[in-house]
C-alpha cells in the first residue's frame, strides 16, 4: 500500500463542499474525486482533506492523501486523474508520502484568503469569487481590527454551530486587511487551524468594523466573550479560497513575501 498525497485546485461554485455527502445533496469535491479514482484503477478509496471547504468555498492548494494498491506512477497521477475529472477540479501534483501522513492532521498552517469586491457596481467577471459590498469600506479600521485577531485566543465567538471541535483555541498568526487595485480588499488569514466557518465569521465582523458598526478596540471583548451572538455576520461563501496547507517547518512569513 502506497500513500498518496495530492494537491489540487477547484471552483465550488457547482459543489456542496468538500466532504463526501449522501447522493440527494449534490456532488462534492471529494465524491467526485473518488468516484474517478474507482474508474480509473477500480479501487475504493476514502480521502483525507486538509480543509473541509464549505459550499461555494474555492481552493488553490488544496491538500489530500489517500491508501491505494493501486501500481501507478505517481507522476502519471495528475495526467490521469485531470483527464476524467470536470474541469473545475485539477489536480496539480502528486506524491507518495510516509504511511503516517495525514493531510488533515499532519499541517503545520493554514491560509486562507477572502476577497471583497467594494466597488458600488459589481464586476460581474469577479462575482463567483468575491463578496460584494457596496457600501465604501474602512479599510484602515479594518486593518486595525486584523492585529486584535492575531495570536492564540479562545475563538469561540467566531465558530458556527454544526461543527465538531471540541475545543476553541487556535493561534493566528497573521490576519491581514490590504486594499489592492480596482476597490478589491483581500483578508488573509493564516492559522495552525481553523473552526467551522471561522474565516467567514471574521471577515464578517471585518466587514462590520469597515461599515463602522463596531470599533475595532471592540474586537478583544468580542473575542473574550465567548458569545457566537457578538459576532453575527457570515461572510459569503464564493469570496473565500483555501490558498495554501504547510506541512514543513517553514513559517508563513518565509513562505510569502505578500505577508507583511
Amino acid at each position: 500500500m502506497r500513500n498518496i498525497r495530492l494537491k489540487l485546485a477547484y471552483d465550488g461554485t457547482n459543489y456542496h463542499g468538500f466532504q463526501r455527502q449522501i447522493e440527494s445533496v449534490g456532488p462534492t469535491v471529494q465524491g467526485t474525486l473518488e468516484t474517478v479514482w474507482a474508474k480509473l484503477v477500480e479501487e475504493e478509496v476514502t480521502l483525507a482533506m486538509a480543509g473541509r471547504t464549505d459550499a461555494g468555498v474555492h481552493a488553490s492548494g488544496q491538500i489530500v492523501n489517500f491508501m491505494t494498491s493501486a501500481r501507478i506512477p505517481e507522476e502519471k497521477i495528475p495526467k490521469a486523474f485531470n483527464s476524467l475529472l470536470p474541469r473545475d477540479i485539477r489536480i496539480l501534483e502528486a506524491k507518495c508520502v510516509p504511511h503516517e501522513f495525514n493531510a488533515r492532521w499532519s499541517a503545520k498552517w493554514k491560509r486562507y484568503d477572502y476577497l471583497i469586491d467594494n466597488k458600488p457596481i459589481p464586476d460581474i467577471f469577479k462575482r463567483l469569487y468575491t463578496s460584494h459590498v457596496p457600501v465604501p469600506l474602512n479599510v484602515a479600521q479594518m486593518q486595525e481590527a486584523a492585529c486584535y485577531l492575531e495570536g492564540c485566543h479562545n475563538f469561540k465567538t467566531f465558530a458556527a454551530a454544526g461543527g465538531d471541535s471540541k475545543r476553541f483555541e487556535r493561534t493566528i498568526y497573521r490576519c491581514q486587511v490590504k486594499e489592492e487595485e480596482n476597490r478589491l480588499v483581500r483578508v488573509s488569514c493564516v492559522g495552525d487551524g481553523f473552526l467551522y466557518h471561522m474565516v467567514r465569521i471574521i471577515v464578517g465582523t471585518l466587514m462590520d468594523v469597515g461599515k463602522g458598526r463596531i470599533f475595532p478596540q471592540q474586537i478583544p471583548e468580542i473575542i473574550a466573550s465567548q458569545d457566537r451572538t457578538q459576532a453575527r455576520m457570515i461572510a459569503q461563501a464564493q469570496g473565500l479560497t483555501l490558498v495554501h496547507v504547510n506541512y514543513t517547518d517553514e513559517g508563513p512569513f518565509e513562505v510569502f513575501n505578500d505577508l507583511i
